[in-house]
């Protein structure tokens, strides 16, 4: 049981944190201030360093990994190009950035409490990967 709730925890965590590097990369080129554009680059490497070691943890048990949901990061992208469309400014990528956070943190936060048997390592992935994303919503709240 333990090894099946960390495997799952961990692939919504692999899902999770993939989706998270496509939607910066997806904002960045539209970002105008140097400052956000900066934060946003370190974020992405945060993530990119977890994304990682989830992946490494999951060759352990001989897991693949989990790709986001195709029709969430359809909608994600769709509705990235119709509100820059619309309004292309640091305050709508911030908007953003901030629900697909709260998104995450609360996805990740139902996952950590069904998969409760999964070993600490793989709660502990999870626990910084929605530590992360708060930080991240924090960080970017001047520019909303």
């Amino acid at each position: 049981m333990i090894e099946h709730d960390s495997v799952r925890l961990l692939r919504e965590c692999d899902a999770g944190v993939k989706m998270g590097i496509s939607s910066i990369e997806d904002v960045l080129p539209y970002v105008k201030s140097a400052k956000l554009k900066d934060y946003l680059t370190k974020c992405k490497g945060e993530h990119e360093k977890l994304e990682r070691e989830i992946e490494k943890r999951l060759d352990r048990f001989h897991d693949e990994g989990k790709k986001p949901n195709i029709m969430a990061k359809t909608m994600s992208e769709l509705k990235t190009n119709f509100k820059l469309g619309i309004n292309e400014s640091d305050g709508t990528i911030a908007d953003l950035m901030t629900d697909g956070c709260n998104m995450g943190v609360k996805s990740l936060n139902k996952y950590l409490n069904e998969y409760e048997a999964a070993d600490e390592f793989s709660k502990d992935i999870t626990k910084r990967l929605i530590k992360l994303e708060e930080e991240l919503t924090r960080e970017i709240r001047g520019y909303l």
